[in-house]
């Protein structure tokens, strides 16, 4: 019953304060409410810019507002008493017939029966208080606030206290304390200044001591200061003596700007007093510095121009180029090249820049060379000039010879017009020097009559153009020009081509147009077989000249390569007649390809036998190389499944000891079985010898690859003048792989070595007989390093692949495809052309559609996902 009773007395309590708080807050709560917002109008310093007898009287007005309020709230407030805490409990608990007072209760009469049955009835009560409970306090602000106001007193509050900050007691103390409060004091003065500097140094601001100091900056920096605070007359700048007034921002606040250009004193000043002085340097923004690293001439290989350059600014480069003036014509408009630099504006750069001006109508004449640098500020510097000659292409035909010297004349003098003028009528009445091209006499009759016609200055590098383009025509013969025909011819019939399938994908298409477009493309068709045509002609006379006594010229290749191009194209033509615009396309991607391997096949018979017999040497030497990385491979391989069956011996030992500690033993009387390692210790025995003997043969054929790569360095550097450093590597790892098999240790590490040494080797091989001998196959000098290791490449054993005679088989080990007669020994791994491309997309396509029927079997359409991944 004690424990009883004092759990009663702490929920009581605890019911008492639940009614107090559901009394007094919604009481209290106005009484709060103009507590806080007499604490905003504090912290926010109103009170302080009201008269002082109006100060007084709203203080009054305030205390007397909060006093009414609080004795309205608080009338007729009484605090809970047992009773009604008790009612709290029974009312939470959900208990009827008033169970707590039961226990107090006492019974009237003395009658045992009646005391017993009381008894029981407090005992029934007494098993009731665990029930009580007494909730959370409710009290019903929301019904009395119900627009939330008393949220945004608080938020009020909140944002007064972080507006006032370290001044809350000093503002809270002058809100009530109007009669002794004086004048409100004067804000703290406040002082920044920072400098600016441009924005193509790409320097971070500088900010100034409030204190003074000094500190130096770029030119043309620009400098800010603001100061708030205090009072007195508007603040002023000074700079070098002359006073610059500060604009005001509002009644405390004022800033002031300046453009630095020269250094000296700074100073703030306010009502005859300097707040701040700083001492500022000024750094003058020098102009860039560039130069010619070496003197400018020819470059090594090529008709490019050497410009070799190195240039440096305090802040950075914004810009670098080279201007080039005639110096027989010094007056001429200079000739300006835009160099690269390294970067985004670098303060020091080198460089050499390398510029083809071999078309140039200055080329081999002398020209004056200086170099111009700009900086952030639009400051220039230029280098000292420099003398060359620019490079010139050499030409063999003589009237082209002729025009070049006519085109560097008007170069010279551009106003003497008649002596080239004589000239070109010369050159055209003699036809026969340019085989009576009619093309060719046009356009010396054009440049003729307009440098008689055309006056304009212009008119001089127009025909300046016309001989250029006239002596490459000349001396790139027929079959260049030709071929830039073909080429034309092509472009024109894949535009063709392309409008008429977008044609063809019109929602509404026009039967008129269509027929147009389909003559349009007999007639491009048409177009090409002519380019064709007369372009096999020019490479079979092209070859007929120039091989007539390196070998003789066959021309009935030229016939069956003209038959192939005319099927070709007539199937092209039937394809565009009956609107299979998908068709002629791929048969166009196929006569490309075709007229590609057929320009490679006809370069290398037009070899002469000696670069031939030196190609085929070379091919010879890298088959070696690549049986060498075969070879090599399998002992690798073989040493391997030595390791692994060590590996494999040494776990069936261990676990075997491990089964015989773990069975019990036998009884005494019981033979003995014998151990599995002594049933093998005969056969192991016999296995060690064998091994041992394996390990004999690897070692003396190790030795004996040795030996052929040794013959194979001796013959290259004989054939080429050096030896591939990774041959030597490759030598040495094959020593110490020999030393291990004969030792009978592990060479697992030193053949990896040796094999990967044959790999780099073999590219640095290919490498160095590209250089020397012009040996273009592609893959040759960035093949993947997979493609030596003489793996999944069948056709032929590694002898015969040394000797080029696999089956399908280059001597690099590549596969050969013939196209039309004519090798094309290209690597594995090709770049698709177009008629490819068609064919895969055709393949997508068709893959697609099929994957979309899902009535197909399961296992199908898993199989075309999986294809369809491929792409």
């Amino acid at each position: 019953m004690r424990r009883l009773a004092a759990l009663l007395r702490r929920r009581r309590r605890l019911a008492r304060l639940a009614l107090l708080w559901e009394a007094a807050w919604p009481r209290l709560w106005p009484v709060l409410g103009l507590l806080g917002l007499g604490l905003v109008i504090a912290l926010l310093d109103l009170p302080q810019r009201l008269p002082p007898w109006l100060h007084i009287l709203l203080l009054l007005a305030a205390a007397g507002l909060l006093g009414w309020t609080g004795w309205r709230a608080f009338r007729g407030f009484r605090l809970p008493d047992d009773a009604g805490a008790e009612r709290r409990l029974e009312r939470n608990a959900g208990l009827r017939h008033r169970p707590l007072a039961t226990l107090s209760d006492r019974p009237a009469g003395n009658d045992p029966a009646a005391l017993a049955l009381w008894r029981v009835h407090q005992a029934r009560a007494a098993a009731q208080i665990r029930r009580l409970q007494v909730g959370l306090p409710r009290p019903g602000l929301p019904g009395r606030d119900p627009r939330a106001l008393r949220a945004a007193v608080g938020l009020a509050v909140l944002a007064a206290l972080v507006v006032a900050g370290d001044e809350v007691p000093e503002r809270l103390r002058r809100a009530v304390t109007p009669a002794f409060a004086g004048p409100a004091p004067t804000p703290a003065l406040k002082l920044e200044a920072w400098v600016t500097p441009p924005a193509y140094t790409g320097a971070a601001p500088v900010f100034l001591d409030p204190a003074g100091g000094a500190a130096t900056v770029p030119a043309g920096s620009r400098l800010q200061v603001s100061l708030s605070g205090g009072h007195g007359a508007v603040p002023e700048l000074l700079m070098e003596a002359e006073a610059t007034p500060f604009r005001a921002l509002d009644g405390a606040s004022f800033a002031a700007e300046a453009l630095l250009e020269h250094g000296g004193r700074l100073a703030v000043r306010r009502g005859g007093e300097e707040l701040a002085r700083w001492a500022l340097t000024v750094q003058a923004d020098a102009p860039p510095r560039v130069a010619f690293a070496e003197p400018p001439g020819r470059a090594p290989r090529g008709l490019g121009t050497r410009l070799p350059w190195k240039a440096e600014d305090d802040w950075g480069l914004a810009n670098l180029r080279a201007e080039l003036r005639l110096q027989a014509r010094p007056e001429a408009p200079p000739l300006r090249l835009d160099l690269a630099l390294p970067g985004l504006n670098p303060k020091q750069a080198k460089g050499a820049a390398t510029p083809d001006l071999s078309a140039h109508p200055w080329a081999g004449l002398e020209v004056e060379a200086r170099l111009l640098a700009k900086d952030g500020a639009g400051q220039e510097g230029q280098s000292e000039a420099a003398t060359l000659t620019l490079p010139e292409r050499s030409f063999n035909h003589p009237v082209a010879q002729r025009l070049i010297a006519l085109r560097k004349a008007l170069s010279l003098e551009p106003e003497r017009r008649a002596p080239v003028r004589r000239e070109l009528e010369a050159v055209a009445a003699a036809p026969e020097a340019f085989e009576h091209d009619v093309a060719t006499y046009l356009a010396l009759r054009t440049a003729r009559t307009r440098l008689i016609v055309d006056r304009r200055p212009e008119a001089v590098p127009e025909v300046q153009e016309i001989l250029w383009q006239v002596a490459l025509a000349l001396e790139e013969g027929r079959d260049g020009r030709t071929l830039r025909a073909l080429q034309q011819a092509r472009e024109a019939l894949r535009e063709a081509l392309d409008k008429a399938e977008q044609q063809e994908k019109a929602p509404n298409q026009d039967e008129a147009k269509a027929q147009e477009q389909r003559a349009e493309l007999e007639r491009r068709i048409q177009e090409l077989r002519d380019a064709i045509r007369q372009h096999l002609e020019a490479l079979a006379e092209k070859l007929q000249r120039e091989n007539a006594e390196a070998m003789p010229f066959d021309p009935q290749s030229r016939l069956m390569d003209q038959k192939e191009m005319d099927r070709r194209t007539r199937r092209m033509e039937q394809a565009a007649r009956e609107g299979r615009t998908e068709d002629a396309k791929r048969e166009l991607a196929e006569l490309e390809e075709m007229l590609k391997a057929l320009e490679e096949g006809r370069a290398q018979r037009a070899e002469s036998p000696e670069r031939q017999q030196r190609r085929e040497k070379g091919q010879q030497q890298m088959g070696v190389v690549q049986d060498m990385v075969k070879r090599q491979s399998e002992m690798l391989d073989r040493s391997h499944q030595r390791a692994d069956e060590d590996d494999r011996e040494r776990s069936t030992r261990e676990r075997q000891q491990r089964l015989n500690q773990q069975n019990p033993r036998w009884p005494p009387d019981a033979p003995q079985p014998q151990s599995p390692s002594a049933q093998q210790q005969g056969g192991g025995e016999r296995e060690g010898q064998q091994e041992q003997a394996a390990r004999d043969q690897d070692g003396r054929r190790q030795r004996a690859l040795r030996r052929a790569l040794g013959e194979l360095m001796q013959q290259f550097g004989d054939m080429t003048g050096e030896v591939p450093e990774a041959l030597g590597r490759a030598d040495q790892a094959m020593r110490e792989a020999q030393e291990q098999l004969s030792q009978g240790g592990d060479a697992r590490a030193a053949q990896q070595r040796a094999l990967q040494a044959l790999q780099e080797g073999g590219r640095q091989m290919a490498q160095s007989m590209q250089r020397q001998f012009g040996m273009s196959q592609e893959g040759d000098e960035d093949g993947d390093p997979q493609d030596m290791t003489g793996e999944n490449q069948p056709g032929g054993t590694g002898q015969d692949q040394a000797h080029g005679q696999g089956e399908g088989r280059d001597p690099l080990g590549r596969r050969s495809r013939d196209v039309n007669g004519n090798a094309d020994n290209g690597a594995d791994t090709r770049v698709p052309e177009e008629a490819e491309m068609l064919r895969t997309r055709r393949l997508q396509e068709e893959l697609r559609r099929r994957g979309a029927e899902r009535e197909r079997p399961m296992e199908e359409l898993d199989y075309i996902d999986r294809l369809l991944k491929q792409f």
